[in-house]
């Protein structure tokens, strides 16, 4: 089955299958299928086209994918532009949501540690 362009697994069932759409996670899965009215442990490989067609339907009315990237991007390129304090953390690569940063964002910043120096210990007197 594929929706968008992208393959949903035929192996996987339905719920974890759906979350490869970006912008599409477990309880936002489980919500598709309640709305459409098909068992969340079938398969994509057992559905019929007329199920599909209601799912990929649903999934269409809403913004995933490039447009949600873009929409995404968007919002942090006016913060940077606008100078707000969310967009300056931006512009640092710094921490945006208030996390500390002293041993922390790791991810973010990259992983350069500085280690003190070994060999710079004072000698003690005998």
């Amino acid at each position: 089955m594929r929706i968008l362009g992208i393959t949903i697994p035929d192996e996987k069932r339905l719920e974890f299958g759906l979350t490869v759409l970006y912008g599409i996670g477990l309880s936002t899965s489980r919500k598709i299928l309640d709305k459409v009215g098909i068992e969340r442990g079938r398969h994509a490989k057992s559905l019929t086209p007329v199920e599909e067609n209601k799912i990929r339907a649903v999934i269409e009315s809403m913004t995933i994918e490039g447009n949600l990237k873009r929409e995404i991007s968007g919002n942090i390129k006016r913060l940077k532009d606008v100078k707000s304090y969310r967009g300056i953390r931006h512009i640092k690569r710094l921490p945006v949501r208030g996390q500390r940063t002293k041993t922390n964002s790791r991810t973010i910043r990259g992983n350069v540690r500085r280690t003190m120096a070994s060999g710079k210990r004072k000698e003690s007197k005998t």
